[in-house]
């Protein structure tokens, strides 16, 4: 069985997503065992009001949790046996395949730091985040794609940014079952010659390289999916999926505005109904689950903050999928094929 190590105090909902979204998952037929990390009471008290399979679950005690307002450095100093870092210690002593936390961001990142590797040829981590397309990816018919990174590292060199599409790419492969993802650099313009120092630098880089690497993509580009992976620094990065979740929002609210209004607006809502109900699948971030803190030897998956039940069910699935299809020797592969451990070697000569 695949076991992955659930933040189970993680995320504005805690337990009552965290251990219902486990529970739900151990009654479907799967290899994917769970280890539920955080107050070990309040956990069964939980897990007695749920229906669960108790040879898929297994509970593990923790002191506390990081919570979304605390400064993630320090609270962690402060809690050296917090749910998110305990999480983390199973995962880098092997008790478990990955870590799934839906928790504070910077906590996450930094939990990770303490208890897990860097990639050699990796300088900096990448946290990816799913966007909804209009074209669909891959042979799954996968309405998301990928985009980092999304907020860890929030200036990236040109090397980064290679580092970032090497991670992309293989997880774009082993989670959307894309043999090639077509991979693009961000930048104000398609031509080669457009955009900072870094992405000129990454794209010489990139072209005619091993990764199906298509060239530069702008801003337009992000809903039509045209690529599968859009590489970034995480200023932009993250810029950018704020932009995409408040106008994804502000559609959701006009719809529910206009549905109280006049006879008209009814009407003409239920002409849109189709292509509101389309749009409303497009931008459910629920049915993905999580995205990937990419960089360390360890699979981790960050779950969004507002993850009810079903979210979390379907973050550990991705994890499972990530950790069953070697995303971190996938990586190392990439990295290999382009080089990037022997540059970081002779950088640090």
């Amino acid at each position: 069985m695949t076991t992955i190590a659930l933040d189970a105090l993680g995320g504005d909902l805690g337990l009552d997503a965290t251990v219902e979204g486990a529970a739900a998952l151990s009654r479907e037929p799967s290899d994917i065992r769970v280890m539920l990390v955080g107050d070990a009471r309040r956990i069964s008290e939980r897990l007695a009001k749920v229906s669960y399979d108790p040879t898929r679950l297994e509970i593990v005690d923790a002191d506390g949790c990081v919570r979304m307002d605390e400064d993630p450095r320090r609270a962690l100093e402060e809690k050296p046996r917090c749910s998110v870092l305990t999480a983390a210690g199973l995962v880098a002593d092997g008790d478990a395949d990955a870590l799934v936390s839906a928790g504070n961001t910077g906590a996450t990142i930094l939990a990770s730091a303490i208890r897990f590797q860097r990639l050699p040829g990796i300088r900096r981590a990448a946290l990816a985040a799913v966007y909804p397309t209009e074209q669909r990816h891959g042979p799954k018919k996968d309405p998301f794609a990928l985009m980092l990174d999304v907020g860890a590292t929030l200036q990236a060199e040109d090397v980064d940014l290679v580092g970032f599409a090497v991670m992309g790419a293989a997880y774009s492969s082993i989670i959307s079952e894309i043999v090639a993802p077509r991979i693009a650099l961000l930048s104000n313009g398609t031509e080669p010659n457009k955009g900072t120092d870094a992405i000129k630098a990454a794209h010489k880089r990139l072209i005619g390289g091993p990764l199906n690497f298509v060239g530069n993509v702008e801003g337009l580009d992000i809903p039509r999916g045209t690529v599968d992976v859009i590489v970034c620094d995480g200023f932009l990065g993250n810029v950018v999926l704020k932009m995409l979740e408040g106008v994804s929002e502000v559609f959701r609210d006009i719809a529910k505005q206009a549905s109280g209004r006049k006879l008209q607006w009814k009407m003409g809502l239920a002409m849109l109904g189709g292509g509101l109900k389309r749009l409303r699948r497009m931008t459910d971030w629920k049915a993905y689950g999580g995205a990937p803190l990419l960089g360390m030897d360890h699979v981790i998956i960050k779950a969004h903050g507002r993850s009810e039940a079903r979210a979390i069910r379907n973050a550990i699935k991705v994890a499972a999928k990530a950790a069953e299809g070697d995303l971190i020797g996938r990586i190392e592969q990439g990295v290999g094929a382009l080089g990037l451990a022997e540059a970081e070697s002779r950088s640090a000569e």
